[in-house]
């Protein structure tokens, strides 16, 4: 009795605390109930020092419930357990062992891969060449992951006929909301990663403490946090260089495309001591994207004083030199950046390489003081 209690006053709580918080940027408020059958009990939750995204609630007998912001409820259900009685109909069943994953959500493979868990997963939705993660590349060249389709048109039957487990989507799912619906109809569970609308970037980071509980890794997966956390602690909140900081890459419309100021990347930027120059694009509250796409005549508007430019490889592809990236826009070539030799570009990988924040924003801080040697995700355009 005093246990059920517990769980009602904590939720409770929970809404009153974040509601209280005030704004978007300083918590995600987000709905949870740890009273969800009369036959668990509810036992503690999962410790998140950065992640709003999501939560975890633990009870005994070794039952936890996923809660992620904007994706559902799931019950994660021990190996040789029974799914309790009385379940809302909203929650989704995850009966361990979870084998056999086809992950379309391609920065969450890194996670797996660093708490050792990469057998968790069977089916990509990008093929071998698509991968810029080493391991991941390699364990498809040697026939233990398959490629299953991208996430918009998945090979239903080879996923079917292997027993997947769980599908793993980014939230790119909601534009083929019937893939979503038709990989339920087969059983499959389907679970939207949100890793990426985090504010903080160790909030990213701390999304693999949520797949090492689906892969019975959670030790795994605590460790893989804390050395990351322990990176960024060793980069530090670097003093404000003064300098700002532009970040983009160009779409086949010749428009561009740049990260919101509440996006993740931006606040990189800051913790490596620069000034993203878009420090109040998109509003805060709004968190239906994570980025913007504008006109180049508002764009060139915005940046052109920027002190250094750094494009973004990940969608059109890496850029081989400053010549290649003028041919993108001529309005580039005005740009206080590039007369001034601060161009730089990411290599492909920087996205898929979740558990590599703490070394991108060393990269990024290298940069703003000059270190140009030894960068690791970015590099300079001649």
């Amino acid at each position: 009795m005093m246990k059920k209690l517990a769980a009602i006053i904590l939720s409770i709580l929970t809404v009153f605390v974040l509601a209280a918080c005030g704004s978007a940027q300083d918590a995600v408020v987000m709905e949870r109930n740890t009273d969800i059958s009369p036959e668990l009990s509810y036992s503690h939750s999962m410790e998140l020092t950065y992640a709003e995204r999501f939560s975890v609630d633990y009870y005994e007998d070794g039952y936890a419930l996923i809660t992620i912001w904007e994706g559902g409820r799931f019950l994660v259900i021990p190996e040789g357990k029974n799914a309790p009685e009385g379940l809302a109909e909203d929650i989704v069943l995850l009966q361990q062992p979870i084998e056999h994953i086809y992950l379309a959500a391609s920065a969450v493979m890194d996670m797996f891969i660093s708490m050792d868990a990469l057998d968790s997963v069977r089916f990509s939705a990008l093929k071998p060449e698509g991968w810029y993660v080493k391991e991941a590349r390699d364990a498809m060249e040697e026939g233990d992951i398959l490629y299953a389709g991208k996430y918009s048109a998945p090979d239903y039957e080879r996923i079917v006929a292997e027993g997947c487990g769980l599908a793993i989507e980014n939230t790119m799912i909601y534009h083929t909301p019937e893939v979503k619906e038709q990989l339920e109809k087969f059983d499959i569970p389907v679970l939207v990663d949100y890793s990426s609308y985090e504010l903080e970037p160790l909030g990213r980071t701390e999304w693999v403490k949520l797949y090492g509980l689906l892969a019975g890794k959670e030790e795994e997966a605590e460790k893989a946090f804390q050395s990351e956390a322990e990176a960024f602690a060793s980069v530090g909140k670097e003093e404000n260089s003064g300098k700002t900081v532009a970040f983009f890459y160009i779409t086949t419309n010749g428009e561009a495309n740049v990260r919101k100021s509440s996006d993740y990347l931006p606040r990189m930027i800051e913790l490596a001591g620069g000034s993203y120059i878009f420090d109040h694009l998109g509003d805060k509250d709004d968190n239906a994207s994570s980025t913007v796409t504008m006109q180049m005549e508002e764009f060139y508007a915005a940046a052109k004083d920027a002190d250094y430019i750094i494009y973004n490889s990940t969608i059109e592809g890496e850029m081989s030199s400053v010549e290649e990236l003028l041919g993108k826009s001529s309005l580039l070539e005005n740009f206080k950046a590039v007369q001034e030799g601060n161009v730089f570009c990411t290599t492909r990988n920087i996205y898929q390489s979740s558990m590599e924040l703490g070394t991108i924003i060393s990269d990024i801080h290298k940069i703003l003081t000059g270190e140009e040697d030894g960068l690791t995700y970015i590099y300079k355009l001649e």
